[in-house]
């Protein structure tokens, strides 16, 4: 298994009513499931990086906040405004600014059960015209779908929680 991908890389999926109802629920549980996920770890143990070279457990934690940030505006961008193009940013630089070393996991915990909220809210009455709005991505150099970002962003959520969970096995934590 390669531990920077343990679920696989993303692979998109047509819209279907029943996968939106899966990925909403899946969406609403992420902030649950993270909780869990990082359940009585100390602080050493938060500081451990889940591969070699990788982040630690608290970086990915205060990541999927700040990535998951970024996801919803986008989405709020692509149902107000017509293809907008996006910022993209150094997830990198992010994930080793001073807030990420200071700032307690249970405040991006917080943050990621409220966004999720209203994440799901906004998206859970679109049909499939609705999640066909895009965004431009100039990293990427293409349009990119509400669809298409819900189903990524799904996956980055249990992507992040299999690299936690991998290295709490592994570690018998």
């Amino acid at each position: 298994m390669d531990a920077r991908y343990p679920i696989g890389k993303y692979v998109h999926q047509p819209y279907s009513e029943g996968l939106k109802k899966e990925f909403l629920q899946e969406l609403r549980m992420l902030p649950a499931d993270l909780e869990m996920a990082i359940l009585n770890l100390d602080e050493a143990q938060l500081d451990t990086s889940y591969r070699e070279g990788g982040w630690s457990i608290k970086q990915v934690v205060h990541h999927i906040a700040d990535s998951h940030i970024n996801a919803y505006v986008r989405c709020k961008l692509a149902l107000t405004e017509d293809k907008p193009t996006v910022k993209p940013y150094d997830e990198n630089s992010w994930a080793e600014l001073e807030d990420v070393k200071k700032v307690p996991l249970n405040v991006s915990l917080t943050l990621v059960h409220a966004l999720h909220e209203r994440w799901v809210a906004a998206l859970r009455d679109l049909d499939e015209k609705g999640f066909e709005r895009t965004i431009y991505h100039p990293e990427q150099k293409k349009e990119l779908s509400i669809w298409y970002l819900l189903g990524m962003y799904v996956w980055h959520g249990k992507h992040h929680l299999a690299q936690i969970k991998t290295l709490r096995e592994s570690k018998n934590w």
